[in-house]
């Protein structure tokens, strides 16, 4: 479950990162708390893997981890690309 609010403040921060960019304002923190946040979102869902193991649940383990796992390779690529969009656009516009 915390995965879930880690992932939704991910998402915000992000949205707000772009946001911020758009209107001319420091983007930054708001970058790096979106970055932060999908690292955490990472740990946590590491963290209940971790419990299912312990408690050798392999059918959890064998029915969500696979869709999972692509799920979340996915998301924090696209996390990666659009917290940093905003730097690439102003190196981009510099030149």
């Amino acid at each position: 479950m915390l995965f879930m609010i880690f992932g939704v403040i991910a998402i915000i921060a992000t949205f707000i990162n772009l946001y911020m960019y758009k209107v001319g304002k420091d983007y930054k923190l708001a970058m790096g708390i979106g970055l932060s946040f999908t690292a955490l979102t990472l740990c946590s869902e590491y963290s209940l893997v971790s419990r299912w193991v312990r408690v050798e649940d392999w059918s959890a383990l064998g029915d969500v981890v696979p869709g999972m796992e692509r799920a979340l390779w996915f998301l924090t690529i696209v996390s990666i690309i659009l917290n940093i969009a905003p730097i690439i656009l102003e190196l981009k516009g510099k030149r």
